[in-house]
């Protein structure tokens, strides 16, 4: 195994398996204050319902890096450790969660999982001066006005929906619609479609709409079919995207369908089986199944070495790499470590490359990454890039 981010420990591969299959045996905290010897970050996130793979998955990845990094030493020989509680991928529950973690002062804020509960929680832990790190959402309204205490590592809904606007211009299809949840996170997707397609003198052909949690999309399906466009962009989570794609081939739509990284590639791979063959995914991580990035190998090594039955996909990536961010900002935090230190450890951390996961972060600019690339399912259960 690579040491992670502490090349000077000098630790040996037996030392470190050892050491990290012991961390990896404590059981995932209780809610609870800070310590002298802990650093622990608040997760609110969809550990159970129609998203919760894209929790259950970011999570993993998460964990897997910071056992392993606690086993080096952690933080200045604090540990760090994440506090989990599940919304459901309900803005209400999300917002009541963060409520409970500031209260019970979390060091952090870490890896919320989708846009609408994202939007929810950052106003929460923008009053209480908390950072809020890494959301799995590429939401603008997060990003824009620019906010201290927001980090993002993955690119924008904006530069995912350009890069597809791009490919499908490329192929010569102009007939677009769009299938996106109705909240916070469909609009995002929609406006990043609407911004893309009218920089080429294009607009949607159709629109319609699922619920956040819901597989209802047989109106949908009758609506967008009915304007006969060439290709569909999916705006939703794995379910009911996986939902629609049956619905719209069992009622004659023959065209592409075309879907950004929060759906969950592995998910919605796993869902379809057969049926996903030819789908398109846009992806904001390195490819997790090619060894062609340094940093895909060492997640990989990590999987095998640290004795966790991690799934290696898209959100298990990222998040192993959000932990890896956090890491880089303590490291530069200074030896007593505060928010306000972590702040400024991550804003120093200028431009990097983690892995070959190319990163920049400053005072100005807290959005680390724009790196996207498109992705397709095989049909058995494999994605390639």
């Amino acid at each position: 195994m690579k040491k992670l981010l502490s090349p000077s420990l000098g630790w040996s591969r037996r030392e470190f398996a050892r050491c990290a299959a012991g961390v990896a045996a404590f059981a995932v905290p209780a809610l609870h204050a800070q310590s002298s010897n802990r650093i622990v970050l608040g997760q609110s996130a969809a550990f159970t319902g129609a998203a919760a793979q894209l929790g259950i998955q970011f999570h993993a990845g998460a964990k897997l890096f910071f056992d392993q990094y606690n086993a080096l030493g952690g933080s200045g020989r604090q540990r760090v450790e994440i506090v989990q509680l599940d919304d459901g991928y309900e803005p209400d529950r999300c917002a009541e969660n963060t409520r409970k973690l500031l209260a019970d002062d979390v060091f952090a804020l870490f890896g919320y999982i989708g846009t609408p509960t994202s939007v929810a929680a950052l106003p929460l832990a923008t009053k209480e001066e908390v950072p809020f790190i890494a959301p799995f959402t590429g939401a603008m309204s997060l990003r824009q006005p620019f906010n201290r205490m927001a980090f993002h590592l993955r690119a924008s809904y904006n530069d995912e929906t350009e890069l597809i606007v791009r490919n499908l211009h490329n192929l010569g299809l102009t007939r677009v619609a769009v299938f996106h949840q109705n909240d916070a996170y469909g609009r995002a997707g929609l406006d990043g479609m609407t911004l893309a397609l009218s920089s080429r003198n294009l607009k949607p052909v159709a629109t319609a709409t699922v619920e956040r949690n819901s597989v209802d999309v047989a109106s949908a399906v009758t609506t967008i079919n009915a304007a006969n466009p060439q290709a569909v962009v999916q705006i939703s989570a794995y379910r009911s995207c996986a939902a629609y794609i049956r619905a719209a081939r069992k009622a004659g739509y023959g065209g592409s369908f075309y879907n950004v990284s929060f759906v969950g590639t592995q998910a919605l791979a796993d869902e379809l089986g057969k049926d996903g063959a030819g789908v398109v995914v846009s992806q904001v991580m390195p490819n997790p199944y090619a060894g062609s990035k340094p940093i895909t190998r060492e997640f990989r090594d990590a999987i095998a070495e640290g004795g966790n039955k991690v799934q290696p996909n898209f959100s298990s990536m990222e998040g192993y790499l959000a932990a890896k961010l956090v890491a880089e900002g303590l490291r530069r935090a200074g030896s007593r470590v505060t928010r306000d230190s972590l702040i400024s450890g991550l804003e120093a951390l200028g431009e990097q490359s983690l892995g070959g996961y190319s990163v920049s972060l400053s005072a100005r600019d807290h959005v680390a990454s724009s790196f996207v690339e498109l992705s397709m399912l095989t049909g058995d259960g494999k994605i390639r890039t």
